[in-house]
């Protein structure tokens, strides 16, 4: 019993760090949540990262809520997804509360706009790593398949302009497709 409430006042302490320290929407957590649950406490491996982040990404809700509380349910089930969902929820909830009884305040000052400022290249340096390390997983599974969908989504998207929501229902379709033929195969 002292080893799981050890375990759930860890899943507490992280995942209000986390919450309270990752600005700019749910894939910033990703790297955090690598961090801290893969490569410091091995709970789960990267492939099993990026799985939970895939679940978390296409299923309703904010993503950082839904991977966190995935992490918390692989590390310590039912009562670990409670204890993650809530310590997420509460950093946002303050910050946010505080934010809008001052917000007058707030929206004039010069350094709190630098700082968001500060915050957004912080962010987008995060997405680059996520997103090195995504594809990384990927090419290392060396599947022509899979890796011909990195540049191809991007294409699609960037420089078609077609929207990530039909890029990402596509993917899963041919996706789904393809453990479809591999069973067929016999693979």
């Amino acid at each position: 019993m002292k080893k799981s409430i050890k375990v759930y006042l860890w899943l507490l302490a992280t995942n209000l760090f986390i919450s309270a320290f990752t600005f700019g929407g749910g894939y910033v957590v990703v790297p955090m949540v690598r961090r801290f649950f893969v490569a410091k406490k091995h709970y789960f491996t990267e492939e099993d990262l990026i799985n939970m982040a895939a679940i978390a990404q296409s299923t309703p809700g904010a993503i950082a809520i839904n991977l966190s509380a995935l992490a918390g349910y692989k590390v310590a089930g039912i009562t670990g997804a409670f204890i993650s969902c809530f310590a997420a929820v509460i950093p946002p909830l303050v910050i946010l509360t505080v934010i809008s009884a001052f917000y007058k305040i707030f929206v004039s000052n010069r350094i709190i706009a630098a700082i968001l400022k500060g915050m957004e290249a912080g962010v987008a340096a995060l997405m680059v790593d996520l997103i090195i390390d995504m594809c990384s997983i990927i090419l290392k599974r060396k599947s022509f398949f899979l890796s011909a969908m990195i540049p191809m989504a991007f294409i699609a998207n960037f420089i078609m302009g077609i929207h990530v929501a039909l890029i990402l229902f596509f993917c899963c379709f041919l996706c789904i497709l393809q453990v479809f033929y591999n069973k067929k195969k016999g693979k």
